[in-house]
């Protein structure tokens, strides 16, 4: 198996340098924001840290791919970095804390590229999440005083605790209905958002969570953090990983119904 240590540490090393310059603007009267073609905003922290991942890449990585929210793809090969240097802007430029910088690492192999390596820093919060393939998933201050994280093992969505960011992405796409059965089904449901709901998911706080619209940017990191954690990660349809343009994720146990209430006719967990 591959020793994703010195990657790991990078990523760290990466997340330090992006924390440094969005927290240096978190909440400042002058920050400058813009409205980007797809309508969403784009904050001057946003390019800031992803300039920086970038270059540190460059430096220390220099034949990996990057992929970036802000600056798109650059270089080919069989490993890429994915980026997204503010997840949860809105919540950024209004000064809400719920916000992180996910850096990810991918690999190619059989089934296309899957993220190997995740970190997951949300510094107004004062958290960090990470995991690499094979070594587990952690959470702490740094990578030197992580401790070990896992997904409960709550087993009926009668006991369960139910996370997801907004109605209207399920409206759009007609299944608010089973998305309300849903939450009718569990037995707590809360609209946390972004990144968070997920590393719930991995901590064993929330037992499953889905998004019915995101980028890769959006889940790579993420995805690899809950299934170290011992969970489940996919798309609505079923497909392992972070390639679906949406996401289901879960302790693993409770994946199948999920699935089978939000997602296609026979999808199978992973």
């Amino acid at each position: 198996m591959a020793d994703y240590h010195d990657d790991l540490r990078l990523a760290h090393a990466l997340a330090d340098a992006a924390d440094a310059a969005t927290t240096a603007r978190f909440r400042a009267l002058d920050l400058k924001v813009e409205t980007k073609p797809d309508m969403t905003p784009v904050s001057e922290a946003d390019r800031a840290a992803e300039e920086l991942i970038r270059a540190g890449l460059q430096k220390e990585r220099p034949e990996d791919a990057i992929l970036g929210e802000e600056y798109g793809v650059e270089g080919t090969g069989p490993r890429r970095w994915v980026i997204d240097p503010i997840d949860g802007t809105k919540n950024y430029v209004r000064g809400v804390p719920v916000w992180a910088t996910l850096i990810a690492l991918m690999e190619e192999g059989e089934s296309g590229f899957q993220p190997v390596v995740g970190v997951v820093s949300a510094p107004a919060l004062g958290r960090r999440w990470w995991a690499a393939k094979g070594l587990g998933a952690f959470t702490g201050a740094d990578f030197a005083s992580g401790s070990r994280i896992g997904v409960s093992r709550v087993a009926s969505l009668a006991d369960a605790s139910f996370a997801y960011s907004s109605l209207s992405g399920w409206e759009e796409r007609g299944k608010l209905d089973a998305f309300l059965d849903l939450t009718r089904a569990c037995w707590r449901t809360r609209a946390y958002g972004d990144f968070w709901p997920y590393m719930m998911v991995a901590e064993g706080s929330v037992d499953l969570c889905a998004e019915p619209e995101l980028s890769l940017w959006d889940m790579a990191a993420v995805a690899i953090v809950v299934q170290e954690a011992g969970g489940s990660y996919t798309g609505l349809d079923g497909r392992p990983g972070p390639h679906s343009g949406n996401a289901a994720a879960s302790n693993g146990l409770l994946h199948e119904e999920l699935l089978g209430r939000l997602g296609h006719e026979g999808a199978a967990g992973a």
